[in-house]
Parts: structure tokens; C-alpha cells; sequence
């Protein structure tokens, strides 16, 4: 397994392991309103053609809706789901998209189409994939995804029986697992709906500009702990934020292209001090001022129930991993329907 560092204003840097399809992009949990089986190992063969023009389409606005049949709730029968995640796992390397991958914005898309859950009314969740129509795709928490699923859309045609719902949660899968993270448990079923009737209301997910309180009724409203969500929390340790997207600008840490601990220890280690700049307010590394954490972010560190596993994870990425694997295939599933015999998949990485 190849290692991987990047140079971002500190010396060393740490070096993390990572997959052969790992630099990462943009994960943002937080949000700004401003806006059994060994898996194949060849490439996938994706039209670049297809790919680009797919991508343009979806920048200017339209959103896939050829008139194909939507797949029912059984659909995902007809699918070879490991040639499903071989294929995504192909899609992630990208030289001439950002920091060239689209690994952590796969993360992103599978977080945001889930984690608008409501447990009390039932509601939201990655089932139905309502994320792909207005306004929901419109909502300032996702803003940027649609580079996403313009990315993920030609496996959609290669593989017409699979819902939006399961190629976006799988995307994510896909990503952590890829960019050097535990095996999350997966399984398919979800159904697409047709309309955007059942589109989520804006501000279910989590306002990066809050602190502890607002986090816990948001992840609370899902139905996670404590300890779920400052496991969750760790995936930002993945990319960086755009200030064309969310507001806020900059990585995490010096590695922002393995899934890795880094979060924590970068939270507990660097003093934080807030960002002189015309942007919303966040916070930089005071020593070399590149990488920074959100507001939400330092709730981890000041919040006493949050900090202890905040230090637990620091300390022991093994258990970060251990913990953060259940806890975002919970996320991935919330609100949906499984049918009785779908299968439970623990795909394997590539090599």
C-alpha cells in the first residue's frame, strides 16, 4: 500500500496510508447556509466522453431524468454490486479535479442524501434520494455535490436496475474504504423517488457556525449518541473546505488524502485561533495558520462528553476506526426499508 503526504506550510508533515485511489477532495459534515468477496482489480471502462459531457449537463442545471424506468425496490436483485464498487473505486482519481480525487466529496454526498433523517416523523434519509431534486439539491448545505453525482451518473446508465439511494451511499463506502479507512459494512434496497414532492426541508443538517448544543439536536433528531457522533465527526479528516461552497476555506491537517485520526490529534495538539479574514467565522492553526477548524469543530474540544472521545480517538485510531465503521453504515441506513433477504456486503479493497 502506497503512502501519501502533502505539503501544506508545515514541516514534516505526517504521512498517512492510502489506497491506490487516495488524494482526497472536499468532505464538509458541517454545513454553511450561506449557500465476502475479493473484488476485481482492473479499471473500469467508462467512456471520458460520456463522463464529461454528463458533468457539463449537470453544472448547467439538469439532472440526469432521460425517462428510463425508475428501479423499484427489488431492483437491486439484477445488480453485481462488487463490479458496482470496482467501477466507483475507479472513478475517485481524477489529476485535473481539485486535489485529484473525488473520494471525499463521494463521502459528502452519501453523508448529506442520509443525514437529513427525522426519526419522529419518519422522514428524509438516503431512501428515495430526493437529494437530486430541487429544492433539496438546491439547499446551501449542498452546494458543490453536484459535481458528485455528475461524476457517479455514467455508472447509473451502466447500471440502470441500481437506485440513486444505493449508488450514492455505496459511493461513500466506497471512498473511506479506498482512502485508507475501516470496512463499513453496506447493504442495498433503497428505492428512488420520482418526484421532488418529498424533497427534505432546508436546515436538517448540521450548521458548521454552531456549537455543541445545535449539533446534539441535530444528530439527536437522527437518533446517534455521543459517542456516534464525535466518531462521525472524524471524518473530517478527509479534504478541505471551498469558500465557493460552504463559506469557509482550508484543510484540516497536512493530510488531507487518507482517511486517518488526524482530526483529533490535530483538534487536541494546535492552539486555534480565530481567522482574520472577510469570510465567516473559523479558526486556524496559530503556528503556521494552514489548517483550520470550524466553529462546530472546536465544540469537540471545549465540550467535556465530546473531548473524552475526542482524546480516546486521538490516542488510538484503531478505535476510531472500530467505532466510526458502525457508525456510518447507521447513518447510511436510517429511515430505509430494507427488504427481509438484502444482503449485508464487506467489500473489499483494491489492490
Amino acid at each position: 500500500m502506497r503512502t501519501v503526504a502533502r505539503t501544506v506550510g508545515r514541516t514534516p508533515l505526517r504521512v498517512a496510508p492510502a489506497s491506490a485511489a487516495s488524494r482526497a477532495l472536499s468532505v464538509r459534515l458541517f454545513s454553511s447556509h450561506k449557500q465476502h468477496k475479493r473484488i476485481p482489480t482492473t479499471k473500469a471502462g467508462i467512456n471520458p466522453g460520456v463522463l464529461g459531457a454528463l458533468a457539463a449537463g449537470a453544472l448547467a442545471g439538469w439532472y440526469f431524468y432521460s425517462g428510463e424506468p425508475t428501479p423499484s425496490r427489488d431492483s437491486w436483485r439484477k445488480v453485481n454490486f462488487h463490479n458496482v464498487y470496482k467501477d466507483i473505486a475507479a472513478l475517485l482519481e481524477d489529476e485535473d479535479y481539485d486535489d485529484g480525487s473525488y473520494g471525499p466529496v463521494f463521502v459528502r454526498l452519501a453523508w448529506h442524501a442520509s443525514g437529513t433523517y427525522d426519526r419522529k416523523t419518519g422522514t428524509g434519509g438516503s431512501d428515495g434520494a430526493t437529494i437530486r431534486f430541487k429544492p433539496e439539491s438546491g439547499h446551501g448545505a449542498n452546494a458543490g455535490l453536484d459535481v458528485a453525482r455528475a461524476r457517479l451518473e455514467p455508472l447509473k446508465k451502466k447500471y440502470p436496475h441500481i437506485s440513486y439511494g444505493d449508488l450514492y451511499t455505496l459511493a461513500g463506502v466506497v471512498a473511506v474504504q479506498e482512502l485508507g479507512g475501516p470496512t463499513v459494512r453496506w447493504r442495498p434496497g433503497r428505492s428512488d423517488e420520482k418526484v421532488s414532492a418529498n424533497c427534505t426541508p432546508d436546515g436538517r443538517l448540521p450548521d458548521a457556525a454552531q456549537g455543541a448544543n445545535h449539533v446534539r439536536d441535530i444528530f439527536y433528531r437522527m437518533g446517534f449518541n455521543d459517542q456516534e457522533i464525535a466518531a462521525l465527526i472524524g471524518a473530517h479528516a478527509l479534504g478541505r473546505c471551498h469558500s465557493n461552497r460552504s463559506g469557509y476555506e482550508g484543510p484540516w491537517n497536512a493530510s488531507p488524502t487518507s482517511f486517518t485520526n488526524f482530526f483529533y490529534t490535530e483538534l487536541l495538539e494546535d492552539k486555534w485561533v480565530p481567522k482574520k479574514w472577510d469570510g465567516p467565522a473559523q479558526y486556524v492553526d496559530k503556528d503556521t495558520k494552514s489548517f483550520m477548524m470550524l466553529p462546530a469543530d472546536i465544540a469537540f474540544k471545549t465540550d467535556p462528553q465530546f473531548r473524552k472521545y475526542v482524546e480516546k480517538y486521538a490516542a488510538d485510531q484503531d478505535a476510531f476506526f472500530a467505532d466510526f465503521a458502525p457508525a456510518f453504515a447507521k447513518l447510511l441506513e436510517l429511515g430505509v426499508k430494507f427488504p427481509e433477504d438484502a444482503p449485508v456486503y464487506e467489500f473489499k479493497t483494491l489492490e
